[in-house]
């Protein structure tokens, strides 16, 4: 743990000093020490801002700590800086690949039971609509949260992500990705990503080959071969999932929706930078 803390706090402090992240000289903690304090929260307390700060506040690590509201503000205010943070370890995924090859995918993170959703602060049903509550097809069941998007190398590094709503579209949220690969790169997803108008969208202009699981009555059947690729890089993006999954407590602590989906942010986050550990 102390060789994955001092890895983390490096990271973020060098990597805040060469983009020359300007803090006000009165503060007592500095901004890698948030942001520090967070991932290791999330790497290794289930979210617990708490006990994070218990541990980092010792003489060996920080030596002070802030208070939960003022250390809460402070994060909030890191939101825009921690999503640059991501996209920048994202392209060192994406530079330490072997191949041009990418996978995505879509996880579900549920903020209560489907007993308890009349009851739900964060997301009340009858302000959003119904619109956080989405089917998870695995374990052929609804849930009532949102939906982890991500897109990662041929290893199962993260390198895009987007939290949405339970109940959107895996295949209309595709569109909304950056998806800054190199051109002629191949992207593989599951049966829910076969839309044909977008497949000729990224190949068109972006010389991108959108490669889904084909259905059993498909237009465009692919080859024997290709299926069995398919496969194999869908086990792949599958493991990087289940690293996100082992993070995940079986209930995130939150008592806002900003502050419920900076914590799922938080996990994404602190898994992409296990990899590097």
């Amino acid at each position: 743990m102390d060789t994955a803390i001092v890895t983390v706090y490096c990271l973020t402090d060098d990597w805040l000093r060469a983009r020359r992240h300007q803090e006000s000289p009165q503060c007592t903690v500095t901004d890698a020490e948030v942001m520090t304090t967070a991932i290791v929260a999330a790497r290794f307390f289930s979210g617990n801002f708490e006990t994070a700060q218990d541990l980092l506040e010792g003489p060996s690590y920080f030596g002070v700590r802030l208070s939960r509201s003022r250390f809460n503000r402070r994060l909030h205010a890191l939101d825009s800086v921690m999503e640059s943070f991501f996209e920048w370890l994202g392209r060192l995924h994406q530079m330490a690949s072997a191949e041009d090859i990418f996978l995505i995918d879509s996880c579900p993170v549920e903020v209560c039971d489907n007993i308890r959703i009349d009851r739900c602060r964060i997301y009340p049903k009858t302000a959003t609509d119904d619109v956080y509550r989405g089917y998870n097809s695995s374990k052929r069941r609804y849930f009532y949260g949102l939906k982890v998007h991500m897109v990662t190398t041929a290893e199962g590094n993260p390198v895009e992500v987007s939290l949405t709503p339970g109940s959107y579209s895996d295949t209309k949220h595709l569109r909304t990705f950056e998806l800054d690969f190199p051109e002629g790169s191949a992207l593989y997803g599951d049966k829910a990503y076969n839309e044909y108008f977008t497949e000729d969208i990224l190949s068109g202009a972006c010389e991108i080959e959108l490669l889904p699981h084909r259905k059993k009555n498909s237009k465009r059947p692919v080859e024997a071969y290709v299926e069995y690729v398919q496969q194999v890089y869908r086990k792949k993006i599958e493991t990087g999932f289940s690293g996100l999954k082992r993070l995940l407590p079986a209930s995130i602590h939150a008592t806002s929706d900003r502050g419920f989906e900076l914590k799922v942010f938080l996990f994404v986050l602190a898994c992409s930078i296990d990899v590097l550990l």
